[in-house]
């Protein structure tokens, strides 16, 4: 092991590039202590000649968003041919675009919400869709650009069309689900726990919530029934193979139990590079699993490949 060179991919130039730094050295951190040669690579757009000079054997991509989320830095350690971690350019790309991965999704058996995409510009003085629904940037991770436009809002929100809105002009506008905020990581092709998520303070799993100490609530395994839970993690690994994922990915659902135990689940979407960092979920569900970090590192080093 000691002789194995692991590049970690952090940083980058996203929107998600705090976010990255942060699970990028928690990552290589982890690597390090269990044995591994590492370098740490805050990615630019000359990543191709630093990883071509550098010759790792494995590339650990902790990066987040666009460039190297969805597709693109995967196909350039292909071009490369340098084993890396998590899903491959094609998986990356699909999940990474929001309107793409819920036609897979739903094609699959996956429930998913209504949703239509539109340019930002034309929803202007009439709501798109009848309240209560979600407006998301279609190729954003970290909740970046998300509003909820309740049932009582008169317009639809003025940040659409405003100079300040920075995450593209097209949009998903989707039925907002009521209900609890549920996660299901799969780690190769084994559904771990599902968590509960209780964002404190927010009315939904935000960036603060996502990220802030203290921001949200884990609540590992979910307290729901046993035949909703189990269709959660059937659900998440039907996702995770309809869309092609590799290692490890995360879905998120919403499930709206107000009006009897049973419910509706809905599937939002799967992130094929879930977050690493301190208040991240993975590396929690792993641990109950029995999988310290470091074992979780390592599992996924091993797990890396090519055409992915």
């Amino acid at each position: 092991m000691a002789q194995t060179h692991v590049a970690v991919l952090l940083g980058g130039f996203s929107s998600e590039r705090p976010v990255s730094l942060s699970s990028g050295n928690a990552c290589a951190d982890a690597l390090e202590a269990v044995g591994y040669k590492v370098s740490r690579i805050d990615v630019d757009r000359d990543v191709s000649r630093v990883l071509s000079d550098l010759r790792p054997d494995v590339v650990f991509n902790a990066l987040h968003g666009p460039f190297g989320e969805d597709g693109t830095v995967q196909g350039v350690l292909e071009y490369l041919q340098i084993p890396y971690t998590h899903s491959g350019v094609l998986a990356s790309a699909l999940a990474m675009d929001k309107e793409k991965a819920k036609l897979v999704a739903g094609a699959a058996g996956v429930p998913v919400a209504e949703a239509r995409v539109m340019n930002r510009f034309d929803i202007k003085s009439e709501h798109p869709i009848a309240p209560p629904y979600v407006v998301k940037p279609v190729c954003e991770g970290s909740s970046f650009g998300v509003v909820i436009v309740k049932e009582d809002r008169p317009n639809p929100p003025q940040i659409l069309s405003s100079d300040d809105w920075k995450y593209g002009d097209r949009v998903m506008v989707e039925r907002f689900v009521h209900g609890r905020e549920l996660t299901c990581t799969v780690m190769g092709d084994t559904p771990l726990a599902v968590t509960e998520i209780i964002p404190v303070g927010s009315q939904f799993y935000d960036y603060e919530s996502k990220y802030a100490e203290g921001g949200s609530k884990h609540q590992y395994p979910a307290k729901i029934l046993p035949n909703i839970y189990q269709k959660i993690q059937t659900l998440a690994l039907k996702a995770h193979q309809a869309i092609g994922c590799r290692g490890v990915s995360r879905s998120d659902f919403r499930f709206d139990d107000r009006h009897s135990e049973s419910g509706e689940v809905v599937w939002l979407e799967v992130n094929t590079q879930p977050g690493m960092t301190p208040t991240s979920l993975v590396p929690e569900v792993a641990a109950h699993a029995g999988l310290e970090f470091g074992d979780l590192m390592k599992w996924m080093v091993e797990d890396a490949s090519c055409l992915r």
